[in-house]
């Protein structure tokens, strides 16, 4: 069910737009991702659209017509392969993870990751969860990232190497009954 989308103004320009993600939007996404690789994992159409219909909810920031900013979250108790989400589904019985966000370039420091995740924390809330879950890598490091998410309130958790120790990332929670 499609959600009616939120406004928001970003720092500069048009407003923002928060709505559900579509079917239709699973190209763009893919753009989007491909694109800040290797912050997060590099994906094919057919992989992001599997992403998508597993995630327990997954919204886009819009702005004059064109997704700028996406995020992927999971409810616990989900059938999901990922070494992250299974560190947190082995440690917390109420929380929400997120799997990815990814805001466009173009559009980074203009208060749109901040406006998804008060998306992301409301829902979280709505839901009863009482933490939200999420990893930023370390190698390869992504410190712009990892202040980011500690700016809304994330605190470290652990690390963990991922991918065969290609990757290694830092785990972290905030409270769902953020402001």
């Amino acid at each position: 069910m499609v959600t009616p989308p939120s406004t928001s103004e970003a720092s500069l320009g048009s407003p923002v737009a928060v709505r559900d993600t579509l079917p239709g939007d699973a190209s763009r996404l893919v753009q989007l991702n491909n694109g800040a690789v290797p912050a997060v994992p590099e994906v094919s159409l057919d992989e992001m659209a599997t992403l998508l219909e597993a995630s327990s909810w997954s919204i886009v920031a819009e702005r004059d017509g064109q997704v700028v900013g996406f995020v992927i979250c999971f409810d616990p108790g989900v059938d999901y392969d990922s070494e992250n989400y299974r560190y947190f589904e082995g440690r917390y019985t109420s929380h929400f993870y997120i799997d990815r966000i990814v805001i466009d370039p173009r559009y980074r420091g203009m208060k749109l990751g901040a406006t998804l995740y008060q998306e992301v924390f409301n829902r979280a809330q709505d839901q009863g969860h009482a933490q939200v879950t999420c990893e930023v890598n370390l190698e390869p490091p992504n410190p712009a990232s990892i202040a980011f998410h500690r700016r809304l309130g994330f605190v470290d958790i652990d690390t963990q190497a991922t991918k065969g120790g290609s990757v290694v990332v830092q785990l972290m929670a905030a409270p769902a009954r953020h402001v």
